[in-house]
């Protein structure tokens, strides 16, 4: 699995999680409604600042957002 998809599938998963559209996930975190689908579909690769502003907008750390993404990479090494 690339890195891109392993943070566009956390990415969803948190928001879904949180009941939140992308819309919202959008509004919230001062970006575009199309680029939080782009991250998502893996079509992107988020900077420093969209993981600090979409984790915040997620209440959660930044630190955990990417944990997850490496679990995710290092479960599905092949992938």
């Amino acid at each position: 699995m690339e890195p891109e998809a392993a943070f566009g599938q956390t990415l969803r998963n948190f928001r879904r999680d949180r009941e939140i559209s992308q819309e919202k996930l959008a509004l919230m975190s001062d970006l575009d409604r199309t680029y939080i689908s782009l991250l998502e579909r893996g079509l992107r690769q988020p900077s420093l600042k969209t993981i600090l502003q979409l984790s915040k907008s997620l209440d959660i750390s930044a630190a955990k957002l990417v944990s997850v993404v490496e679990e995710m990479l290092y479960e599905n090494p092949e992938n």
